[in-house]
C-alpha cells in the first residue's frame, strides 16, 4: 500500500486565464483544451450580455437585428454577445451555465464578462446573484472597457451613469452572492505624460468598490474584424511595442493603487494577446513570450495574472483558427506551441504544498483553483514507463496531475492512461514523482446546504485507485 500525504493548491505567481467562446468564436469544451493544453487554468472567460429591456431579447442582436447595412461588430441595438438566459425570468437550464458547470468540473473557476443596461433594476441585479451563488468563487466583470464607446451601454448612458451602475450592481450582487468577486475594466492610463486614467473623475468611486483591477491589452488588434482587411495604410487597426503595452499597464495599477489610498488589489489582464491579422502567426507568437519574459525580468509581483483571447476564433486572435468549412475543428496556430510552454513554466504554476501522512477514508475540500486540499500518492519509476494507468472503483469525479501534465476523471470513466505525462517529457531514468489528486464538483455546483457550501466542496475518498506502471511491453 502506498503511503498518502494531503497536499494543497494554492496560487500561482502570475495566474493564466483563458478566453473561451465570445463574438468571435464558440466554446470550446474543456476536455478538449485540458488535452490540448495539458493543464487547466485558473479561470475561463465567458462573455454575455444582458438586456432584457429591449426589444428582440433574449435573441442574439445580429440574429434579430440582421442588417446588411452593419460594418462594424458593436452596431446592433445591443451588443453581438452571447445572450445570458438567467436573470429576472429567466432559468439555469441554458447558457452561460452549461458551460460554467462543465468548467468548475474541470477544477477552474469562472469569470464571467457581462454588459448590462444600466437602466436595469436591482430586481434583475438580486436574480443574476441568486443564479451565481451555487458556482463557488465567480469573477464577475461588469461591463467592461467602460472608458470607451462602442458597447451599447455607453451609448444609452453617460460615463458617470455606467459608473454608478458598476457601484449599484457590485454592491447589490455581493450582497446576496458574497462568493462572487468583481472587476473593474476600464482604459487605464494611455498617455504617460498624463499620468491619470481615461475618465478617471467618472469611475474612481469603482476603483475601491471593486474586487480585482483590470485593463485590456492588445499589443496589436484589428477591431475592423470581420468587416475589412487589415492592411498598410489602414485604419481599423494597430500594433504596440510590448515593452510600451507593459509600461501601461504597470501605470494603470499603480494609479489605481493612488486612487485606492495606496492600498493594493490584484491587478490582471482581462483580454491579452497579439492579433495575427496585424502582426502574423509568427510575431504575434514572438510578442506573446516577449511580454512574458519581462514578467520574469521584472519579477513583476505587481501583476496577479492575464486571460489570453482567446482560446479558438474565427479570427486569428486564437490559439487556434476556427476551421471555416468545419466550426468544431481548430487549426492550431505557432502561438499554441509558445503559450503551452510558457503555462508549464514556475511563474504560472499553481503552488503545491504536500502535508502530513494521512490515512483513507479521506476528505478533500476544493475551494477553487487557488485553494483545494487533495491527495498526493508518492510514486518509484525504474526508468520512463510503457504502461501507467490508474483505475477507481469509486464514482468521484477528479483532476490529476503527474510529471506536469494533467488528466480529468468524470464520475463514469474508470481507467484513466497517464501515458501522455511522458511522451514529450520521458524520464531520462529512475526517479519518484508523486500522482496528485484534487476532487472538484462533477455537477460543478456547490451544496449550498452546508454552511460554507458557498466557499467549498467536499468529496470523501473511501479506497486507493488501483495504479499500474509497467516498463516494458507485455510481450517483448
Amino acid at each position: 500500500m502506498e503511503k498518502l500525504y494531503s497536499i494543497h493548491m494554492g496560487k500561482a505567481k502570475c495566474a493564466v486565464d483563458l478566453g473561451d467562446g465570445s463574438e468571435r468564436g464558440e466554446y470550446v469544451n474543456q476536455d478538449y483544451i485540458l488535452h490540448t493544453l495539458g493543464r487547466p487554468h485558473r479561470s475561463i472567460s465567458l462573455m454575455y450580455c444582458y438586456y432584457p429591456l429591449d426589444e428582440g431579447w433574449p435573441g442574439r442582436a445580429s440574429v434579430v437585428h440582421a442588417n446588411p447595412d452593419v460594418s462594424f461588430a458593436w452596431d446592433y441595438p445591443y451588443d453581438d454577445y452571447f445572450t445570458y438566459k438567467g436573470g429576472l425570468g429567466g432559468n439555469t437550464d441554458g447558457e452561460p451555465f452549461t458551460y460554467m458547470r462543465d468548467i468548475r468540473a474541470h477544477g477552474q473557476d469562472v469569470t464571467l464578462t457581462l454588459t448590462m443596461d444600466p437602466n436595469i433594476t436591482d430586481d434583475h441585479l438580486i436574480a443574476i446573484a441568486n443564479d451565481l451563488r451555487p458556482f463557488g468563487r465567480v469573477l464577475l466583470r461588469i461591463n467592461h472597457e467602460a472608458t470607451g464607446n462602442w458597447f451599447s451601454f455607453n451609448r444609452r448612458c453617460s460615463y458617470q451613469q455606467v459608473a454608478d451602475f458598476f457601484v449599484r450592481a457590485s454592491r447589490v450582487i455581493k450582497a446576496h452572492a458574497p462568493n462572487v468577486q468583481t472587476i473593474i475594466c476600464i482604459g487605464g492610463v494611455e498617455h504617460p505624460e498624463k499620468g491619470t486614467m481615461e475618465k478617471e473623475e467618472e469611475f474612481a468611486q469603482t476603483i475601491p468598490e471593486a474586487d480585482i483591477w483590470s485593463v485590456d491589452k492588445y499589443m496589436a488588434l484589428h477591431w475592423g474584424w470581420p468587416y475589412d482587411v487589415a492592411e498598410h495604410g489602414g485604419n481599423s487597426h494597430s500594433r504596440s511595442r510590448v515593452r510600451d503595452v507593459y509600461d501601461m499597464t504597470k501605470a494603470s495599477f499603480e494609479r489605481y493603487r493612488f486612487l485606492n489610498g495606496g492600498e493594493e488589489k490584484p491587478m490582471v489582464m482581462s483580454e491579452f494577446n497579439a492579433d495575427g491579422d496585424v502582426t502574423g502567426a509568427y510575431d504575434q507568437a514572438a510578442m506573446v513570450q516577449e511580454f512574458c519574459d519581462i514578467l520574469e525580468e521584472e519579477n513583476a509581483d505587481w501583476f496577479t495574472g492575464f486571460t489570453f483571447y482567446q482560446f479558438r476564433d474565427r479570427g486569428r486572435l486564437g490559439l487556434e483558427i476556427e476551421d471555416p468549412n468545419n466550426p468544431d475543428v481548430g487549426i492550431a496556430q505557432p502561438v499554441l506551441d509558445t503559450y503551452r510552454k510558457l503555462i508549464h513554466s514556475d511563474r504560472f504554476l499553481p503552488k503545491m504544498t504536500q502535508g502530513e501522512e494521512v490515512q483513507l477514508p479521506v476528505t478533500l475540500r476544493w475551494g477553487n483553483s487557488e485553494d483545494a486540499e487533495g491527495l498526493a500518492i508518492p510514486l518509484h519509476f525504474e526508468c520512463s514507463p510503457i504502461f501507467c494507468e490508474v483505475t477507481f472503483e469509486d464514482e468521484g469525479n477528479y483532476m490529476m496531475e503527474i510529471n506536469g501534465h494533467w488528466f480529468y476523471k468524470s464520475p463514469k470513466a474508470k481507467t484513466i492512461d497517464l501515458m501522455s505525462a511522458f511522451y514529450k517529457k520521458p524520464l531520462k531514468g529512475a526517479c519518484d514523482l508523486t500522482l496528485k489528486i484534487f476532487a472538484p464538483p462533477a455537477s460543478g455546483e456547490n451544496d449550498l446546504s452546508l454552511a460554507d457550501g458557498l466557499y467549498n466542496y467536499y468529496a470523501k475518498i473511501e479506497q486507493m485507485p488501483k495504479i499500474r506502471i509497467r516498463f516494458s511491453p507485455v510481450e517483448p
